[in-house]
């Protein structure tokens, strides 16, 4: 089945935000649209994804400053609180509410986005959300991202996502022995040796430490009336997205749910990388249907 894709603009004092829309609105059926949400990636990590759900009305969007969105404020920094605003512009102009799958820094976003409108969202499934700041080892685990971003500010693109892959498959608690997995070699990973000169990667720099750092509102999401899931893939068992979906979860008093693959199971070759797309949305159906 194909489904019409209707890409809209919503403007805001700062920004200019991109969005799609798979499907009617209102809904053929009644529900909630699903919103799924990603950052630093934008809509297009989506696509695969998206196309598993044709009997729903899917919206995406990009981020401000990212992908089709631009910004107007003269910012590049990015803040969980100033992407749960535009996003609760979105589900507004929408019809809101929704339910939601966030997933890495789109999770945080979430979050945020739940404990200040509670209302605009029915579920949500957390995905892998990289709160540094709950981890019992949250010192090690800023002090291991700060030395990523050195080796990006000091050698370039291919240097730090060495860096940043060395960073994310750490098992475990880290240690001092972390700097020195932290000067991986880009080229074993098929990536450039060569600096381009630009410093200003989303992921790699210090624009998104705010997301990050961001510590979500217990009691404020233990209050709100949406159903929230926090889930993590099975592949990224005690890496770093595992640990930090753990520990968010404990906070809320839940456990994780089990998803398939890893912290991009859902891709189906965007960007490059192949997770297990279908057995992940069959995963998704699933646990959004479990009301």
């Amino acid at each position: 089945m194909t489904t019409m894709i209707a890409t809209r603009t919503l403007d805001t004092p700062e920004a200019s935000l991109a969005y799609d829309v798979r499907g009617p609105l209102a809904t053929a059926d009644g529900r909630p649209p699903l919103f799924l949400v990603g950052a630093p990636m934008d809509a297009s990590g989506f696509g695969t994804l998206a196309g598993h759900f044709t009997d729903r009305t899917v919206v995406t969007y990009d981020p401000r400053g990212l992908g089709r969105s631009t910004r107007t404020d003269g910012r590049t920094t990015h803040t969980p609180q100033q992407h749960a605003d535009d996003v609760h512009r979105i589900i507004e102009a929408v019809g809101g509410p929704v339910e939601m799958f966030a997933s890495s820094g789109g999770a945080v976003t979430a979050l945020a986005l739940v404990g200040a409108h509670p209302d605009d969202v029915t579920t949500l499934v957390a995905h892998e959300p990289p709160l540094l700041h709950v981890l019992p080892d949250a010192d090690r685990a800023i002090a291991a991202t700060r030395a990523v971003q050195a080796v990006y500010e000091a050698k370039g693109w291919g240097h730090g996502m060495a860096a940043f892959i060395a960073l994310t498959s750490w098992q475990g608690e880290f240690t001092d022995d972390f700097s020195a997995t932290a000067a991986a070699d880009p080229a074993a990973y098929g990536l450039p040796v060569e600096d381009d000169g630009s410093r200003g990667d989303p992921l790699l720099s210090h624009d998104s430490d705010a997301i990050t750092a961001f510590l979500p509102d217990v009691p404020a999401l233990m209050a709100a009336p949406s159903r929230i899931v926090v889930a993590a893939g099975i592949e990224s068992k005690d890496a770093l997205t595992w640990r930090t979906a753990v520990a968010t979860a404990q906070a809320l008093g839940q456990e994780i749910t089990v998803f398939p693959s890893n912290h991009g199971g859902f891709l189906g070759g965007e960007f490059g990388q192949h997770g297990q797309p279908e057995a992940f949305a069959a995963r998704l159906r699933e646990v959004l249907d479990a009301r």
